[in-house]
């Protein structure tokens, strides 16, 4: 990407702060942004709350590794589950996270999830019941493997946000998306 996804601008913030604002809830007791390689340029550029920052020192184990440090993060307080919102996918909505947390409250024992156009997306609720197998879900499948564990214990809420499917991994999709902010 040539430079921290986190820092990337979206309306007039960086991903990282749209997703911090989106995902303040009533029902979201504690937020946990996880760090990896761009820790120090990050923390440096977003103001971020104390307690709120988890550094994940196996950062180029991959996505799954960034999942453990956050549950890990956890361990300490009681939670019914996780909001995992990536910062790769920042296209979302305030009104889409408020559907998934009522879809969890209303089932709190399944997976809550955003569809679009029958294709699954993020962010994703998991229920605390969950977190051991989200640790050790095997490194080259991540929290998918999960998902697919319990088929049958997933709420889909449809949405019409595209964005929940849209991963801005590289370059070339952030410049398609935000053609002004590249200056294309």
């Amino acid at each position: 990407m040539g430079s921290p996804k986190a820092l990337l601008p979206y309306r007039d913030k960086t991903f990282l702060e749209h997703l911090l604002e989106i995902t303040t809830h009533p029902r979201v007791g504690a937020q946990r942004v996880v760090t990896g390689a761009d820790h120090a340029e990050i923390t440096h550029s977003v103001t971020l709350p104390p307690g709120v920052v988890v550094v994940n020192r196996r950062w180029q184990k991959g996505q799954l590794s960034s999942i453990r440090a956050a549950i890990e993060s956890l361990r300490s307080m009681e939670t019914e589950g996780m909001l995992l919102a990536l910062v790769d996918h920042p296209l979302v909505t305030r009104e889409l996270v408020e559907a998934l947390i009522g879809a969890f409250d209303r089932s709190p024992r399944s997976i809550a999830l955003p569809i679009w156009q029958g294709r699954r997306g993020h962010p994703v609720i998991f229920p605390a019941r969950l977190y051991s197998e989200l640790y050790a879900a095997p490194e080259d499948v991540g929290a998918r493997a999960v998902v697919w564990a319990h088929k049958n214990e997933i709420v889909e809420v449809p949405t019409e946000e595209e964005g929940v499917v849209l991963n801005i991994n590289d370059r070339e999709t952030f410049d398609r998306l935000f053609p002004s902010a590249s200056g294309a």
